[in-house]
């Protein structure tokens, strides 16, 4: 059922082909998705861009063309059942989902991807702290669980996930070691909770200094390629590397044996599999609403495009021109 008078077409970003930021096609007369059986219809008001976008723009992470990107946004159940509401998901909730087609004024999602947003909290944060808060919740718990008094080294400390996990890890009694590649961006992982931050060049030598030669007890490294070696050479005996993005590039095969000179872990993990039963994800949902909720959290909103403007934000996220979180506004 529909509590909303729904158009035919929409604004949304259509790609056909993976490239550069030229395949990204600003159209406005796409046709508004038919929610199918378990689909609940969403009318978006932010919509939120991730690195992981540009891996399926360019390819590297394949996904079948022609796409509509976008994994996140936030906005009204415009249309859904009434009688029997999944999760009591309602028309007129507002919501934040996590599934595709979100650079969309409208997009379906399955009724198990969207949860709701509490009263008190507007969209525009929701949405900026949902994938990203949630990614830093479930790394610091599940791929390695931070324990007071831990040294942890953050790459791209300034970053939209690097400022979360710099946030909660130091909520936690741990103590972060961050890199930044300018004067800037080393204050703002500083003032997020970092408590040494450095230039990438500096970094083997601040672990050193700051934990008395003995390394860090784990890496949360989000940049891949570039940050890879100096954060394995970075951990503590017994040390687990929680690798979890690749915005420099994907990280090179390596031989296993390197492990056992000080019987180090890696893990690649993704938050998708941290979320997989309701259950799971209405409990770091719930734990993420409670944090949004306090005034002393920072949620860094880099700056809110028109989704017309689709082309300037991957290329200021590609050039390392941002921090925090960046958002569409489909409406424009």
């Amino acid at each position: 059922m529909s509590t909303h008078s729904i158009p035919k077409t929409m604004k949304g970003v259509l790609v056909e082909k993976t490239g550069g930021v030229e395949v990204l096609q600003y159209l406005t007369n796409l046709p508004v998705p038919e929610p199918k059986e378990g689909q609940l219809l969403i009318k978006n008001e932010v919509c939120g861009i991730n690195y992981i976008d540009t891996y399926f723009r360019t390819g590297l992470y394949p996904s079948p063309k022609p796409e509509i990107l976008g994994r996140e946004g936030g906005g009204t159940i415009v249309s859904g059942p009434t009688s029997f509401p999944p999760h009591g998901l309602r028309p007129g909730t507002r919501v934040v989902w996590m599934a595709t087609g979100g650079y969309a004024e409208y997009t379906a999602v399955q009724a198990d991807s969207v949860v709701a947003v509490p009263d008190g909290i507007s969209l525009e944060r929701a949405c900026a702290a949902y994938l990203q808060g949630l990614t830093a919740l479930t790394l610091i718990d599940e791929a390695y669980e931070v324990k007071e008094g831990d040294w942890v080294f953050v790459p791209a400390a300034a970053g939209g996930t690097g400022g979360w996990l710099c946030q909660l890890i130091k909520a936690r009694g741990g103590r972060v070691i961050g890199s930044a590649s300018t004067p800037e961006k080393r204050r703002l992982a500083h003032e997020h909770g970092a408590e040494v931050v450095v230039a990438y060049d500096e970094v083997l030598d601040a672990v050193r200094e700051r934990t008395g030669g003995k390394g860090v007890a784990a890496s949360f490294d989000g940049v891949g390629k570039s940050t890879f070696e100096v954060s394995l050479e970075a951990l503590a005996r017994k040390g687990t590397l929680v690798s979890f993005g690749n915005a420099s590039g994907a990280v090179p095969p390596f031989p296993i044996s390197r492990l056992t000179a000080k019987n180090v872990k890696v893990c690649r993990p993704t938050m998708m599999n941290y979320l997989v039963t309701r259950e799971e994800k209405e409990k770091y949902a719930a734990e993420l609403w409670e944090l949004v909720k306090k005034p002393d959290l920072r949620v860094e909103v880099h700056e809110v495009y028109p989704l017309s403007d689709i082309k300037r934000a991957h290329n200021d996220l590609e050039g390392r021109k941002t921090t925090g979180k960046l958002l569409l506004d489909p409406s424009k």
